[in-house]
């Protein structure tokens, strides 16, 4: 097992790309602290995934508000004991355009996309020098590495995580602390309608979505088990010399 005895902290992790992490992670032997907004989705992720082992724990936490990305990170770390790896993974779509733009919707946005990832690895930063080593890995898309003409707003929020994880790769290398991010491509995930949905019909958003995998080489949407294995690519010590690296994980899209 890749994780065997490691301790994961995990943010929105009771769905989507988050959820199949935590299988993952678990999996390869890892203990986990699945931290996520919605309690009860919390609850039936550990009642299906661990209901007697002990290898799962949680922690219920808005992201979006600075002591809530800042307090999940310490009382995930209590739980576990420590902490090796942290998938910093929180983020909405965000508003579709910049005309009219609601400037509480912008900074929503920015909250969750940006200023949760910094805040997080601000504060496990401590208690990975504790361990000797560790790894963040971010999510951040496709639409931070090329901008998004349908997410003007969301693409410069992941814009922005490409360039923190790229800093924070060089500031925290002397710890021993790897720091990278996952870039996935449009994701057959729940969140999938945040984006092709806003503010148009179903039919619409199909052709959107259409659109979108015809320029995409491998003729697909990305899936959310493909993303966390990248993830654990990143986190293992498979990957022990990458840092500061931004990983497509998108059929091909960004190579055009």
């Amino acid at each position: 097992m890749r994780l065997a005895n490691k301790l994961a902290i995990i943010t929105a992790a009771a769905s989507g790309m988050g959820r199949a992490g935590v299988e993952l992670f678990l999996r390869e032997g890892a203990t986990v602290c699945a931290v996520d907004i919605n309690q009860d989705a919390l609850c039936a992720l550990k009642a299906e995934l661990d209901p007697a082992s002990g290898r799962i724990h949680t922690v219920q936490a808005d992201l979006a508000q600075p002591e809530g990305a800042r307090e999940s990170i310490n009382e995930a770390a209590a739980k576990l004991g420590g902490v090796d790896f942290l998938w910093a993974h929180a983020g909405i779509p965000g508003p579709g355009g910049i005309e009219r733009l609601d400037i509480g919707e912008y900074q929503q946005a920015f909250a969750l996309n940006v200023q949760s990832a910094a805040l997080g690895a601000g504060e496990v930063i401590a208690h990975m020098r504790k361990r000797g080593a560790g790894s963040i890995i971010f999510t951040a898309s496709v639409s931070g590495m090329v901008g998004s003409m349908w997410s003007p707003v969301y693409s410069s929020c992941k814009f922005a995580v490409v360039g923190l994880a790229k800093s924070l790769a060089q500031t925290f290398a002397p710890d021993n602390v790897r720091v990278n991010v996952v870039c996935p491509g449009l994701a057959e995930t729940p969140m999938k309608v945040g984006f092709t949905g806003r503010g148009v019909s179903a039919e619409a958003a199909k052709a959107a979505e259409e659109k979108y995998i015809s320029a995409v080489p491998l003729g697909r949407l990305v899936r959310a088990h493909e993303v966390a294995q990248a993830v654990l690519w990143l986190a293992s010590d498979d990957s022990s010399f990458v840092t500061g690296i931004e990983l497509p994980i998108d059929g091909g899209f960004t190579c055009r």
